[in-house]
């Protein structure tokens, strides 16, 4: 374990992007030979300065992330946009480039689907085992993560509280995967629907997404990792599996690095509105941290069961979800029943003074047009012909080459 730092201190992102040919739009599964590309010979692990490319569980997905902790958010942007850069242009030769959003519109999974093969990979394959790892679900799902530290059980327990809360409205500010195998599912943000029943044969491992609402390093091993770990063990014969990683609720305590992963949040169209992103939900955080908006004691009473059927509701409307549980919007200070997106709107308004103006871009796109699935939906209107939705995506690719906010 690494130096442990206190609360917001310093932060962590992970960007997914998947890699698609140029000819045919189709996933592309050769990760291994891009990092071989940089690298002169084959690694799975590749640190370029501030940021570092790692592969993923599927061999057409490229993490990005910090390269390490860092304490500043305000540049972090244009260091991703420089590495997206770079990817693409050593993507020219394979004839490929990088795509942004939580998922392919047309991929059919069963067949474009390749397991990394390199390093890892038993791990991978026991996974393949267990779940299948061929569906939506597995392949055809990118996203954005948050790490965020805490320095012992006093600061988890207020971090941990907050996140909770947080979590429903995640999919009102950043859903972004409308469409699957050419339609439209029905779900602002198809990839958390997956996400839901994703690992349905181990239940224990996503639990109802939203983590229990236990506060200490020992309650959370005995309630949430001890499960886990019994439930994994007729099929991890080898031993060969961390609770931490096994953990696939919507936000995982990580103890060994002392900080909480969020992993709700759908990956948009360019770094400028991720990180935008990033920003307000941290500043948010620190809102309901601070304790001005409501007590500790306040946070910590939600059950998971009425956080799950906000963050259901959300799952398929987006920000068009209508919150009626007025206890749960007494947390922000709201009185009676309203939309997800005029939730943001009020967080955005209270935390607004300190977020650095380079965020504010997308963040007004987002507050007022809606999020990246609802502005994908307006640009595909009625066409969803192949041709017209390999235009809208080649022109969300285009906003990720270019680092703009996308807004048909």
């Amino acid at each position: 374990m690494g130096k442990k730092y206190h609360l917001f201190e310093v932060y962590g992102i992970e960007l997914e992007y998947m890699l698609v040919a140029k000819s045919n739009f189709k996933v592309t599964a050769i990760v291994d030979q891009l990092l071989t590309k940089k690298n002169g010979s084959l690694t799975s692990d590749i640190e370029n300065g501030e940021i570092a490319w790692s592969n993923e569980l599927v061999a057409h997905v490229l993490e990005l992330k910090t390269n390490g902790p860092t304490a500043n958010l305000n540049n972090l942007a244009n260091s991703f946009h420089a590495n997206v850069v770079e990817i693409n242009a050593l993507l020219k030769d394979f004839d490929a480039q990088l795509l942004p959003t939580a998922s392919h519109p047309l991929m059919n999974p069963d067949t474009d689907t390749q397991l990394w093969k390199h390093s890892y990979s038993e791990v991978y394959a026991l996974y393949n085992r267990i779940f299948n790892c061929k569906g939506h679900g597995w392949s055809n799902v990118q996203s954005t993560h948050i790490n965020l530290p805490f320095f012992n059980d006093e600061e988890f327990e207020k971090l941990h509280a907050a996140i909770r809360i947080l979590l429903p409205l995640i999919p009102g500010l950043c859903a972004s995967s409308p469409i699957l195998e050419g339609k439209n599912t029905g779900f602002k943000d198809t990839r958390l629907e997956y996400y839901k029943t994703n690992q349905k044969e181990i239940p224990e491992m996503t639990g109802k997404v939203i983590p229990e609402n236990v506060f200490t390093k020992k309650d959370y091993h005995q309630t949430i990792f001890e499960p886990i770990q019994k439930a994994i063990k007729p099929f991890d014969t080898e031993n060969i599996l961390d609770h931490h990683f096994l953990n696939s609720r919507g936000a995982i305590s990580r103890f060994d690095r002392n900080a909480i992963e969020i992993r709700l949040v759908d990956i948009q169209e360019c770094p400028k509105a991720d990180i935008a992103i990033c920003v307000l939900i941290i500043e948010v955080l620190k809102l309901l941290v601070s304790e001005d908006l409501v007590s500790l004691e306040n946070q910590k009473k939600w059950e998971k069961e009425p956080l799950f059927d906000l963050l259901n509701d959300a799952i398929k409307h987006g920000e068009n979800s209508v919150i009626t549980n007025v206890e749960y919007l007494h947390l922000f200070g709201l009185k009676e029943a309203t939309t997800q997106q005029n939730v943001w709107n009020h967080l955005f308004n209270l935390v607004k003074d300190s977020i650095d103006e380079s965020h504010l871009e997308a963040l007004q796109t987002i507050l007022t047009e809606g999020t990246l699935a609802t502005r994908i939906l307006k640009a595909i209107a009625d066409d969803f012909s192949e041709d017209h939705i390999q235009k809208v995506y080649g022109d969300l690719a285009v906003c990720l080459q270019k680092n703009e906010v996308f807004n048909p």
